[in-house]
């Protein structure tokens, strides 16, 4: 097997466990505040992403200052996402939020362009375009179709647009297992004592069963997406991302019963194309 071939299947690995974990989540179905929902899930992923981390032997905290900065940058991005995503996930169908996130490698690269200065180019301004016009199809504004939720969604976005652009500024040396595990630590913290104004709530066996399923799903998901990092061509293996959308189609209708709507599936299809246009042409003039 081929380090492409490899790199690819891990990503789409890491696509499958994101979204068992989003499903896992969706299942408990509000049962749990919030606070307390995002709480028991970041003691348990924040345990096995550490055991994973000293595993690896990934972790290390004598970063330079600019480092902690962007770190604490990222943390917080993290944990502004998290509460948005959640949110929104428990009150719209599993694939319409997924569709939403596709739009990533667009905001990505249009923050690079704006935080940045980094060049984009008049193609990939035109695919930045048309993939917002896609997302349009997606949200609907105006329709009965858009709600908040949407805008929870679009908030999320913009979170981890932020993330990723703190995370394209780290130094090189930086592992990126400090990185996760202090992100799942920032979100565990955070919850925590978000959670002391809640009323908790008990846990019944089958609560307890989705929270360690959706645990060791996203452990699953930062492994394989740890792994991709050290495997082939990412240009070649980036655009096998979008696989998360099918795994959302497939599981928001077996497992909910939704379907999203035509021009739903048709802004996705804009949105994912113009996404895997625009790592073409970052692939193109990487080769030149």
């Amino acid at each position: 097997m081929s380090p492409n071939v490899l790199g690819a299947l891990l990503m789409m690995a890491s696509m499958a466990c994101f979204t068992l974990n989003d499903t896992a989540i969706k299942l408990t179905d509000g049962a749990l505040p919030l606070g307390q929902l995002l709480t028991l899930r970041g003691i348990f992923s924040t345990l096995l992403i550490f055991a994973l981390a000293r595993y690896l032997g990934a972790l290390r905290f004598n970063l330079r200052w600019r480092d902690w900065v962007l770190v604490g940058i990222r943390s917080t991005s993290e944990v502004v996402a998290a509460y948005f995503f959640i949110t929104a996930l428990m009150n719209m169908p599993l694939a319409n939020i997924t569709s939403i996130l596709q739009a990533l490698p667009l905001t990505v690269t249009l923050g690079s362009a704006l935080v940045f200065r980094e060049a984009v180019g008049w193609r990939r301004a035109v695919a930045i375009g048309v993939g917002f016009a896609g997302m349009l199809l997606i949200v609907r504004p105006g329709t009965e179709g858009f709600n908040v939720w949407s805008l929870y969604g679009l908030a999320a976005v913009l979170c981890v647009t932020v993330r990723d652009l703190a995370t394209r500024r780290l130094s090189p040396d930086v592992p990126g297992m400090t990185v996760t595990f202090s992100a799942a630590f920032a979100v565990l913290l955070f919850f925590g004592a978000f959670s002391l104004g809640e009323t908790w709530q008990p846990v019944t066996p089958r609560l307890w069963a989705l929270l360690a399923g959706s645990s060791v799903f996203i452990f699953g998901g930062y492994y394989f997406s740890v792994q991709v990092m050290r495997t082939g061509d990412i240009a070649f293996i980036a655009p096998f991302r979008y696989t998360g959308l099918i795994w959302a189609l497939v599981m928001g209708w077996l497992v909910f019963g939704d379907w999203p709507a035509p021009l739903t599936l048709l802004g996705a299809a804009i949105v994912v194309g113009m996404g895997l246009f625009t790592l073409y042409r970052e692939r193109q003039l990487l080769k030149r």
